[in-house]
């Protein structure tokens, strides 16, 4: 019984495996079918087209039975642009994407979204929420129209690329698209890329035809212009010939204006006509030729009055005038007021005036006129006739002047006799004054390239023969040269003590004595004031030049005899050789020679110094730093901190010292000494001080609110600002610009200065203390500037040298601290230590009487972020 139900269950299973393999069957033939008959369908109608939209929307028609497609575009490839194009396109909820996104191109649109992205993968996309999301996060596409529930794009294809693609979109969950339907999509898309070629070429072949049939009619036109305008130019332009042709024959003037009517006439019909002149003083008009149909006589002249021929004269201008335009001129008063009776228009229909211009002005005017309605001028007779009245009035000007050209000969002649005999005289005169022009000539040359007072060569020549140096020596690298610059030291006192004219003496003597020390072959120049240049040709080496620069030094350091007692001087030598580099030039060697000259002046003077690349890149650093610091300073980049001035005992706080810092990009943080020195080699100290102080004034207030009322400051400044009287005045007007009680205020200012300048120090001093500023010396103690001096000064304070705490380990600097603490007692000042950095010189100084300092040891270090008007510890 177990065996027979087993059996049965078997033979079950086999018939529903064979169930299942008939339906799959039966699906795939239902399939085939459908296919087969959308494909003979869409086969029928592409046979009968003519147009693609005619196939596109009966395309869209068979599509739309078998496969829901009311969201349905086709999107084609064109090969000869390149771009996208949609031959056609439903949709539901869109409108067509050149009218959804009409500022951009529809190709750049189609091309960064779902369409562009199956053309370039060239294969079938069916993509749903989740696949757009993830094209759009990896930036494979650019979100495009409404949000869709399925996306599918089938490419189509032909032999070699894909031409297109076919698009199906869905917005609602119930529609959905199935295997069966993506499979006919692809068959289809498959079968119509050949249709699809064959009507873009279609449509591309008609658009050449229609092309190239409005390019052929508008050529047949422009050569049948062309052809006309031609004959017209060939007719004008043996006209114009005939007419110059007149300009120079022997004729009369009668037969000479027959012959120039007879030529136009053959431009235009003209059977009236005639010629008007004004005489010379232009006050009446002359009929030198007239013909009428009508046998009409000739005008006789008359004054000039408000006819019509005196309307063209008048305006200067061509005008072309029939029956309605006289009319009207004649009724408004402009013409023929003043004389009625000339007034002989009434049975003209037309009539053209153009003014003749000889010699630049209206001489004439040449005038056609119409009496029947059948013959009508137009605006390009009017034109035609305009061009010909300017060779009409060169043939009249050629004329005229042809007649008045004989009569000038004979006079012409007697003043030839005339001049030729007043000529013979003035060439003698002449002759002696080229001969002094060409002296003068030589001469100017000569002081071009040289120096009036020295007759040296000047920079001019020296550079020419620094050029030439530089050339040779590129092509023979073995030869050498060198540079010398030097610089006389004392030159300016000499001017100002013995004064210009001995000056003068000293640099023609100067140049003699370097001209003894140089060779034949080299060139000794004068650049101006007291630099002269000395180049050494052909030099075995840098030996040969330092030679040389010994003697210059030698042989200029002997006494000078000026304005009757001697005077000793020196000279300052940089030196510098060629072949240092390939891209030397004759400025970049004066330069170097030049930087080693200033070495030289620091190096104390009367020396030389040879040109060393290493250090002149320290120097441009130095510049570049001292640049960096000048924008820093327009740009406000400099920030202030400031040091706590304690008592030494309570650690109270008694005042503070503003101190600048800046953070340089690469160097890092610069503090006030750093930036003191920078602005010292850039003459830039005051310039600092300033910006010290302006930032000063704008944080007090915040200072103020943050440490007491009677906050007390000590500012360090430079002294050279007591220099001069100007520098003195602005910082008086800057200390009384200050937005805090002065009194607060104490001026610091360094002993060393003081000491190289101690009467200046003592009279601005005492300017400085009429505005009840407190003032002071820093670094007292190293310059070791006399006790007595002080008493000079109206001085309140002092602060010893940072040195003096440093070395207070030694017994002799302690007894020198203690002498300078009694000094300070003695004279009533008060006296601050400077630099205590450990608590053992805290201690020392306490000892010896002081009890006020300020140093790392003694509280931290205030920054103040004055941009944001805050302080922070």
């Amino acid at each position: 019984m177990f065996r027979e139900e087993t059996s049965q269950s078997k033979v079950t299973l086999r018939l529903n495996k064979r169930i299942t393999r008939l339906k799959k069957l039966a699906l795939k033939y239902k399939r085939a079918e459908i296919t087969q008959n959308a494909l003979l369908e869409i086969s029928n109608f592409a046979a009968r087209v003519t147009t693609p939209e005619e196939f596109y929307l009966s395309l869209h028609k068979s599509i739309k039975k078998l496969i829901p497609a009311d969201n349905f575009f086709i999107a084609t490839l064109n090969s000869t642009t390149g771009k996208i194009e949609i031959p056609f396109f439903q949709d539901e909820k869109d409108v067509h994407p050149r009218d959804c996104y009409p500022n951009e191109e529809l190709s750049d649109t189609l091309s960064s979204g779902l369409t562009g992205y199956v053309l370039k993968t060239d294969q079938t996309l069916i993509c749903d929420d989740e696949t757009y999301r993830q094209l759009v996060e990896s930036k494979a596409i650019t979100p495009r129209g409404s949000h869709f529930h399925q996306w599918v794009g089938t490419p189509i294809r032909s032999v070699d690329s894909t031409i297109g693609v076919l698009v199906f979109q869905s917005y609602s969950r119930d529609t959905l698209y199935n295997e069966i339907q993506i499979e006919l999509m692809n068959f289809i898309s498959h079968h119509i890329s050949g249709v699809i070629q064959k009507l873009q070429n279609q449509e591309q072949l008609e658009q050449a035809i229609n092309t190239r049939t409005k390019e052929l009619s508008i050529a047949y036109n422009k050569l049948k212009q062309e052809v006309y305008e031609r004959r017209r130019a060939e007719r004008l332009q043996k006209s114009l010939f005939e007419i110059a042709d007149l300009a120079n024959s022997n004729i009369d003037n009668q037969e000479f204006y027959s012959e120039i009517h007879r030529v136009i006439s053959h431009l235009l019909p003209i059977n009236n006509c005639f010629i008007s002149q004004l005489n010379e003083k232009r006050n009446a008009i002359t009929f030198p030729y007239f013909v009428s149909q009508f046998d009409q006589t000739l005008p006789k002249p008359r004054a000039l009055s408000d006819g019509l021929t005196e309307y063209i004269l008048m305006h200067s201008k061509p005008r072309l005038l029939n029956r309605n335009d006289i009319n009207e001129l004649v009724e408004s008063g402009v013409i023929y007021c003043e004389a009625p009776e000339l007034n002989e228009t009434q049975e003209i229909n037309q009539w053209i005036g153009i003014p003749l211009f000889i010699h630049g002005q209206v001489c004439g005017a040449l005038t056609v006129y119409s009496y029947s309605f059948s013959q009508n001028y137009q605006e390009k007779d009017l034109e035609l006739l305009t061009f010909v009245s300017h060779h009409i009035a060169t043939a009249i000007e050629k004329k005229l002047s042809a007649e008045s050209l004989k009569l000038s000969y004979e006079q012409l002649e007697d003043k030839v006799n005339q001049r030729t005999k007043a000529l013979e005289s003035v060439n003698q005169d002449l002759e002696k004054e080229i001969n002094q022009r060409k002296c003068i000539e030589r001469q100017l040359v000569h002081d071009a390239k040289h120096d009036n007072l020295t007759g040296l060569p000047n920079r001019s020549m020296f550079m020419e023969r620094l050029t030439q140096a530089i050339k040779h020596v590129r092509r023979h690298s073995l030869n050498r040269f060198a540079v010398l610059f030097i610089d006389m030291d004392r030159f300016k006192l000499l001017n100002d003590t013995l004064g210009h004219l001995q000056g003068d003496r000293f640099l023609i003597e100067t140049a003699k004595r370097l001209q003894q020390c140089i060779r034949s072959n080299d060139m000794l120049a004068r650049l101006g004031g007291d630099e002269f240049v000395i180049f050494l040709d052909s030099i075995n080496g840098q030996q040969d030049a330092e030679d040389v620069a010994e003697r210059v030094l030698a042989e200029l350091s002997r006494p000078y005899e000026l304005a009757n007692q001697q005077f000793n001087s020196s000279a300052s030598i940089g030196l510098a050789m060629s072949g240092l580099s390939h891209s030397d030039t004759s400025e970049s060697i004066l330069r170097d020679a030049d930087t080693a000259m200033y070495q030289a002046k620091s190096h104390g003077k009367g020396c030389y110094v040879i040109f060393n690349h290493g250090v002149n890149q320290q120097q441009i650093k130095d510049i570049k730093l001292e640049n960096e610091l000048k924008n820093a300073l327009l740009n406000q980049e400099l920030k202030l901190s400031y040091l706590p001035i304690m008592a030494l005992g309570s650690q109270q706080t008694l005042a503070f010292e503003p101190r600048l810092f800046w953070h340089h990009p690469t160097l890092g943080k610069l503090k006030q000494a750093q930036l003191n020195n920078i602005a010292e080699h850039c003459n830039m100290v005051i310039e600092l001080d300033n910006y010290l102080l302006e930032l000063v004034n704008q944080s007090y207030h915040h200072m103020q609110l943050e440490y007491g009322s009677q906050l007390q400051l000590h500012v360090s400044i430079s002294s050279q600002h007591l220099n001069h009287k100007y520098a003195l005045r602005a910082l008086k007007n800057r200390v009384k610009q200050c937005q805090f009680n002065i009194n607060e205020l104490t001026l610091f200012f360094n002993e060393k200065a003081f000491v190289q300048n101690t009467n200046n120090h003592i009279s601005a001093f005492d300017s400085l203390s009429k505005l009840d500023v407190k003032l002071g010396i820093e670094a007292y103690g190293s310059a070791h500037s006399a006790i007595s001096s002080l008493t000079f000064l109206p001085i309140q304070a002092l602060k010893l040298d940072s040195s003096y705490a440093a070395h207070l380990n030694s017994q002799q600097h302690v007894k020198l601290v203690k002498a300078y603490f009694n000094a300070a007692q003695a004279l009533e000042f008060e006296i601050f230590a400077v630099g205590i950095s450990n608590h053992k010189q805290c201690a020392i100084l306490q000892e010896l009487g002081f009890t006020k300092g300020q140093g790392s040891l003694l509280g931290n270090v205030i920054e103040l972020e004055t941009n944001k008007n805050r302080v922070c510890a």
